[in-house]
């Protein structure tokens, strides 16, 4: 299990199977196509119908969108959980002729929506319109009245707070002008007024009143304020009629949800397939697909293709230079780490799949970091029931088996460790039954010993530092390069293996013995590593400061490297001592009943919390250790995904997809 093997496909077929054809590999999801270019051969351009299938997915979407907004749908994590609605094909032919009514609908649907925000905005309007009159509901003319024939009116305003014996006092000046002025509302900030005045004065008065700052109505309105306001409410409130019409019209498709979620996924494969369209070669009669394919999807396409249709299928080995795609596949145990992987890097076509080598000690590092059985227990039970109940797919279910692998981890390590809920069962023993539990541990309890785990936590680094190099030396002796592979990595076994008895005796007693032996193989080590690193330079000289840096890189890498697993320590300590510490809190009251519901309230919230933050500090950790320490040591990265043409959907799938697996 490892990398599969790619080959190149081309499928010759006539060009009236042509969207047959690439429907078919649309739903086995087997073919990564390749743009075919060449001159003798037409491309056809598909450019307006995608566009086409693009606005239809737009409207549906926001169909959609608009459709959960007004019945107030919000999808629930257990929906999430349960994944894509399974369909046959059958059904999908059937269903796909009431597409164009879906889209009418959706149409329907989204021109409700657009009336519904005109009339909010008109309303809007209507509201403003209704405040600015308020001040002038006292004025039994017309805003847009300008006077009679005898007579100009000016309707409007003056900043601040005056009377109408000032303005009239003002409007006269040292001048028989004479003018009528009656104040409607006054404040602070202004006076609304009526002013009139003689049509032989108009002029006058308006020149005067514009020096004074005056502000005039710009109104061709007939109806009183008191009107105009009766008028903009019977508006707002047919607005709100036709809203709620336009509201209800929308609701009454609610139980078309699920046919608006099957036209977005259709309409989503017929713009994927019109793009793939786009990478064919074309002749007078014929169709030319290219792609990529793995190896063991080949003869069952072969034999399905052969069936349905007239056509010629050529499979082959890709050129050295060619931009392969790479596809992985793992058993159980180290499928669920692919993600890890994938969020580093692919691996190119050097480079060997890392996900089995590195699955292991994924789980037992991220379980070590936890370690405590309550935790993991609750993992276990959690991932359990969501892989069981509901059909999860694709990466979230890779994620809930992964973690459902490092709760088992955290369960044996917790148990090792005695930790259970932190020292929840001497809590109990000791407050409730008035007993005393020495310890639950099967091995030994880090807090009493931290110095013992600190070493184990090291031994582990080496082995888990060991096996990265040792896929990096077979990496290379696969490769041909067999007197670099021992040159690079034998020297460094023994050296790191000499000097882990003497950095040990630092922290605790160690045999002479192991002593002794780790002094000679260490020196050995060093200086195979002096004689070696520098070998890729002709001059002597060059050559010995080159063993000389690559000496000072090991020693200074690889403690730095193993000192990194130190965090093993770190975090699993962390975990057991904080939920601890939330067991004596919760069981800090005298009374003994108030002390049983203390434990069980802060109990649950003090150690959800800490599972969760202790989670995500040993997922972050143990993602470190494989990228920096372990990949560092074989892994190069850098490759492509295997990208098929698939139905690229949201909500429904497909019963058998993939026929060849």
């Amino acid at each position: 299990m490892a990398k599969l093997q790619m080959q190149k496909i081309e499928i010759i077929a006539l060009l009236k199977d042509s969207k047959n054809v690439i429907e078919r590999l649309q739903r086995r999801k087997a073919v990564e196509l390749i743009n075919i270019d060449d001159d003798k051969l037409i491309k056809m351009n598909t450019s307006s119908e995608m566009a086409q299938f693009e606005r239809s997915l737009a409207t549906a979407n926001s169909a959609l969108e608009i459709l959960d907004k007004s019945i107030g749908y919000k999808p629930s994590l257990l929906e999430a959980l349960n994944g894509r609605h399974a369909i046959s094909t059958a059904n999908f032919a059937e269903r796909k002729k009431q597409t164009d009514k879906t889209l009418s609908m959706c149409r329907s649907i989204t021109d409700c929506s657009k009336k519904i925000s005109a009339y909010k905005a008109d309303s809007v309007k209507a509201q403003t319109n209704i405040d600015t009159l308020k001040p002038w509901l006292s004025m039994d003319l017309p805003r847009g009245f300008k006077g009679t024939k005898r007579t100009s009116a000016f309707i409007g305003s003056l900043p601040g707070t005056v009377s109408a014996g000032e303005v009239e006092a003002a409007l006269s000046g040292n001048t028989d002008t004479a003018a009528d002025v009656d104040i409607i509302f006054s404040s602070k900030e202004q006076t609304g007024m009526v002013i009139v005045c003689g049509k032989a004065d108009e002029d006058t008065v308006f020149d005067r009143l514009r020096d004074m700052g005056f502000s005039r109505i710009m109104s061709e309105s007939s109806q009183t304020p008191m009107e105009e306001t009766a008028a903009l409410k019977a508006q707002i409130s047919d607005n709100d009629k036709k809203i709620a019409d336009c509201t209800d019209k929308i609701k009454s498709f609610s139980d078309k949800r699920g046919d608006i979620e099957f036209l977005i996924d259709f309409l989503t494969m017929r713009r994927d397939k019109y793009d793939a369209i786009n990478k064919l070669g074309v002749s007078q009669s014929t169709v030319i697909i290219s792609g990529y394919i793995p190896k063991k999807y080949v003869d069952g396409l072969i034999l399905e293709f052969d069936k349905k249709y007239v056509c010629a299928v050529s499979v082959y080995d890709p050129d050295e230079d060619d931009d392969v795609p790479v596809l992985l596949e793992n058993g159980a145990f180290s499928r669920p780490v692919e993600g890890i992987t994938e969020m580093y890097a692919m691996p190119n076509k050097r480079d060997v799949d890392p996900n089995p080598a590195m699955a292991f000690f994924y789980y037992l590092f991220f379980g070590m970091m936890l370690s405590d059985a309550g935790y993991g227990l609750m993992m276990i039970i959690g991932t359990t029931i969501a892989l069981k109940k509901f059909t999860v797919e694709g990466s979230l279910r890779r994620s809930l088996t992964m973690f459902k692998y490092c709760g088992i981890s955290t369960l044996i390590w917790g148990a090792l460790f005695g930790s259970w809920f932190g020292d929840l069962p001497q809590t109990i023993a000791s407050n409730f039954f008035g007993r005393e539990i020495a310890t639950t541990a099967l091995w030994f309890e880090p807090l009493n010993d931290p110095i013992k785990l600190l070493l184990f936590s090291f031994g582990l680094g080496i082995i888990h530092l060991f096996v990265g190099l040792g896929v990096g030396f077979k990496k290379q002796w696969d490769e041909g390069r067999r007197f670099d592979a021992i040159c690079d990595v034998i020297p460094v076994y023994m050296t790191v293996l000499g000097v882990a008895p003497m950095a040990a005796s630092i922290l605790t007693s160690v045999p002479a013995v192991y002593m002794n032996a780790g002094k000679y193989l260490a020196i050995v080590g060093v200086i195979l590593i002096v004689l070696t690193s520098g070998r890729s330079s002709k001059n002597i000289f060059a050559r010995f400061f080159g063993g000389l840096y690559g000496l000072y890189n090991t020693a200074t890498g690889y403690l730095s490297d193993i000192l990194s697993y130190s965090r093993l320590l770190a975090l699993g300590l962390a975990t057991g001592s904080i939920a601890s510490v939330i067991n004596l809190i919760a069981t800090m009251p005298s009374n003994t009943i108030v002390k049983a519901v203390c434990l069980i309230v802060i109990g649950i919230a003090g150690h959800t919390a800490n599972m969760g933050i202790n989670l995500l500090g040993a997922y972050v950790h143990a993602d470190r250790l494989q990228f920096v320490e372990f990949f560092s040591k074989f892994y190069e990265g850098g490759g492509r995904p295997f990208k098929p043409l698939m139905a690229n959907t949201k909500f429904i799938k497909f019963e058998k997809e993939n026929i060849y697996e």
